[in-house]
């Protein structure tokens, strides 16, 4: 069953995030680090830049559940980017989440525990769409399951990729 995520948690859970983030900058800064200690800021403005970015589109259901995905018990780590800052497109976002929890699901059974894991989904907004790629990377040892999971899949799946230590998808959802 699906957790509800109530305002508290969520906050508690960023401001956790924002802690430890001000914690590795301070201790970089204490160690006379400086360029480490501007480099982290560097990647910190980009990643809250795509975030943004992510959260202007009119997906509020994947935006969600891209932003707490990190905060949940996957077996792999996720990181997003938004390329363009183009005008927000309609898409069908209840069939794109519900098709992206099912992979997290997916993933999580597929994928050995205490491992680097890594997803890594790219949205790259078009005039009649949204195109995403989901790359990961790690090591996955059922591989049937995955196969199975892209057989029944609702939405049309390009595997770009798939090995042991990969899996390449490009998803496009058109305009609504």
């Amino acid at each position: 069953m699906e957790k509800e995520w109530d305002i508290v948690e969520v906050l508690r859970h960023s401001r956790h995030d924002w802690l430890n983030r001000l914690q590795l900058i301070k201790g970089n800064l204490d160690l006379n680090r400086i360029d480490r200690a501007k480099a982290y800021i560097n990647e910190i403005v980009i990643e809250v830049q795509h975030e943004s970015k992510l959260t202007n589109f009119q997906f509020p259901l994947f935006a969600s559940l891209l932003l707490k995905s990190n905060w949940e018990k996957h077996l792999f780590q996720l990181e997003y980017e938004v390329f363009t800052d183009v005008e927000a497109v309609k898409i069908n976002d209840k069939k794109l989440s519900d098709w992206t929890k099912s992979l997290f699901v997916c993933l999580d059974q597929a994928i050995e525990a205490f491992q680097e894991n890594h997803l890594s989904i790219t949205i790259q907004p078009q005039s009649d769409g949204v195109c995403f790629f989901f790359d990961f990377s790690g090591i996955i040892i059922k591989k049937e399951l995955i196969e199975q999971f892209l057989v029944v899949s609702e939405i049309d799946v390009i595997v770009k990729e798939f090995s042991e230590s990969e899996l390449g998808l490009e998803v496009f959802m058109p305009v609504v």
